[in-house]
């Protein structure tokens, strides 16, 4: 996340730093307020959240990213080119462009559940996070958010999909793929297979974000992240 690392950044590099060289960084995080710790990691997941939202939920944030693309699921992927193969490519792409453009169109309804689950955060969870390991940030969010937030994608899915007629098509196919075992049961429905990859994206893009700022933690541009990350900077 973009600050999620900024916490966990300076957290990992800060506690990397610091845990990597620093006699005791528990001892100088402990030296730290609570209410100083807890600002600078809420500041780090709010950055965090908001830039990881903001690369996906824009056109080409899931299609154009090798990294989050939603593909066909299961081994309709594998039989694609099948597909292609009896003049049915349009349809395989066709179907591949609605999932990514739903997944971009329901993406930005995560900020402001990204935003609460920040300021829910107790002491308990922040100290967590700034001790734990690499992608703590990211697993917080997934832990705390996951379904509240396929609630919130579902509606959107199901609309951005329906537009161009892909629901059905796909919901046919992958409906009678499910009963040779060629897709997933979980998968067999266009709107909780694009709702699920969503997720998963999304928290990619964060745990991105949060390893860059683990690297960069003394780069940020916050005071008090500086302040809480530096007490355990080497």
């Amino acid at each position: 996340m973009g600050t999620i690392a900024g916490i966990l950044g300076l957290g990992a590099v800060g506690l990397g730093a610091g845990l990597a060289v620093s006699a005791d960084p528990v001892a100088a995080l402990a030296a730290l307020s609570s209410k100083d710790k807890t600002a600078a990691l809420r500041t780090a997941l709010t950055q965090g959240a908001q830039a990881a939202v903001g690369k996906l939920g824009v056109v080409d944030g899931f299609l154009g990213n090798p990294e989050v693309k939603i593909p066909l699921p299961g081994k309709l992927k594998k039989g694609e080119k099948l597909l292609r193969t009896f003049g049915l490519g349009d349809e395989a792409d066709e179907l591949v462009m609605a999932m990514n453009r739903a997944a971009e169109a329901a993406v930005p309804e995560a900020k402001g559940l990204l935003v609460d689950a920040v300021k829910t955060m107790s002491v308990q969870d922040a100290t967590s996070i700034l001790t734990g390991g690499d992608d703590a940030a990211t697993q917080y969010f997934r832990r705390t958010t996951s379904e509240k937030l396929a609630a919130r994608f579902l509606p959107i899915v199901q609309k951005s999909t329906s537009k161009v007629g892909a629901a059905q098509k796909y919901n046919e196919l992958a409906g009678q793929a499910s009963k040779f075992g060629l897709v997933d049961a979980k998968d067999a429905s266009v709107e909780n297979y694009v709702t699920q990859r969503a997720l998963d994206g999304l928290f990619v893009m964060m745990a991105k974000e949060e390893k860059a700022i683990r690297e960069d933690p003394l780069g940020q541009s916050s005071r008090i992240l500086k302040k809480v990350f530096g007490a355990v900077a080497p």
